[in-house]
């Protein structure tokens, strides 16, 4: 439904990594979901009066969360829009990211709520009346979650919004306790088996879970997260596609906010390439990424020397004794510098998160290593962490 809507009320709607864009998703789906869960509180609280099931009032109280979630929602999309200034020179981007935990909070707060008012109602259990108004309220409740559902996860998928993706996760969960709802109080009312208060519990516990996944899905970003493989490969073959390119490593992306991206790089060049033509080839790389990922890209000039015989046999035992280390290892930027009276070996180390060795630990053990090899040689060796697979 919202990229149906976005088709009428976004402008250039298909240019989802256009921040406006991708902000007019947002605002769109806050609103539809104030419009939406404000009906549902409506009718749920008539049906509670009718039934005088506290499920159904619980419910009710979860869908008055969800309007306060959407109203969140709506005004972080619209924040995170902002321009840069002074004060937040990479824009507010990570607004949508607050805007996310705070929804996510708001139905924890609300998931423990329901939950204390059930056990109160499971200890002194009242008669609950049920008739066709009610069952027809419940059934409509429910097949407006499933649209809401549909909505938010497809426009999450579109903008990859971990807002949206909440707000779905929330619906979902509604749909599901609703229908708990419905099953008390049917049960209740022809059965004799009254399980209101248990169904608001387990309505509680629905509403709960929902807010803890939410909430670690927008901590993460906010924490400050790896960029997916995917994205790091795109950006790979992005740089490779460029004459005189012979690698690329050491790629950090900073996430300040949904299309707001800041990522620095290494490339390595051939060491005899005059200098202005490297200047000149990595400023079409950043224009390049620029315009491909919205973000500010930093590159760093690697000079390798490859014709060089020594520099060759380094790398050769350089890689086999890696090899013998741990295959996982895996090296890059190798070469040698040469100072006054030595030779400087440098090179970076990739070396996974949680090693089993310490960093000075692995360095020993290299430094020995490569001086069977090289015994004046100076080394200059780097750790990377990097994550392996």
């Amino acid at each position: 439904m919202i990229c149906f809507l976005a088709r009428f009320f976004i402008k250039d709607y298909k240019r989802v990594e256009d921040p406006v864009v991708r902000q007019g998703y947002g605002i769109l789906s806050g609103a539809l979901g104030i419009a939406l869960n404000l009906i549902l509180v409506a009718i749920k609280i008539t049906a509670s009066f009718i039934s005088g099931s506290i499920a159904i009032f619980s419910d009710a109280l979860n869908n008055l969360s969800d309007v306060a979630s959407c109203v969140v929602t709506l005004v972080g999309f619209k924040l995170s829009g902002a321009e840069a200034d002074r004060e937040h020179p990479f824009g507010h981007g990570r607004l949508e990211y607050v805007a996310g935990l705070i929804v996510s909070l708001l139905i924890i707060l609300m998931g423990v709520e329901l939950i204390q008012g059930s056990v109160k109602k499971l200890l002194q259990p009242e008669e609950v009346f049920f008739n066709t108004t009610v069952g027809v309220i419940l059934v409509i409740s429910i097949l407006i979650k499933i649209i809401m559902f549909g909505a938010n996860l497809q426009a999450s998928r579109v903008i990859g919004s971990a807002t949206l993706k909440s707000t779905a996760l929330d619906s979902i969960s509604d749909v599901l306790s609703t229908g708990i709802v419905l099953a008390s109080v049917i049960l209740s009312h022809f059965y004799g088996i009254n399980i209101d208060g248990v169904a608001g519990i387990i309505v509680g516990i629905f509403i709960l879970k929902t807010g803890i996944d939410a909430a670690k899905d927008t901590i993460n970003p906010l924490l400050g997260e790896p960029p997916s493989k995917e994205f790091i490969k795109e950006i790979e073959e992005t740089v490779m596609e460029h004459d005189n390119i012979l690698g690329v490593h050491d790629i950090v992306v900073h996430n300040y906010g949904p299309s707001r991206i800041m990522m620095s790089l290494h490339v390595e060049v051939p060491d005899h390439l005059n200098i202005v033509e490297v200047h000149d080839a990595i400023d079409h790389i950043e224009k390049d990424l620029r315009t491909k990922y919205h973000c500010t890209a930093v590159i760093h000039m690697d000079p390798v020397n490859d014709s060089d015989r020594k520099t060759r046999e380094v790398k050769r035992w350089l890689q086999l004794v890696l090899e013998e280390i741990d295959p996982v290892l895996k090296f890059h930027d190798c070469r040698i510098v040469k100072d006054h009276d030595h030779d400087r070996v440098a090179f970076d180390v990739e070396v996974p998160y949680k090693y089993e060795m310490t960093d000075k630990e692995l360095i020993e053990v290299l430094t020995e290593r490569i001086r069977e090899f090289e015994p004046k040689c100076v080394l200059d060796i780097t750790i990377d962490k990097a994550e392996k697979e």
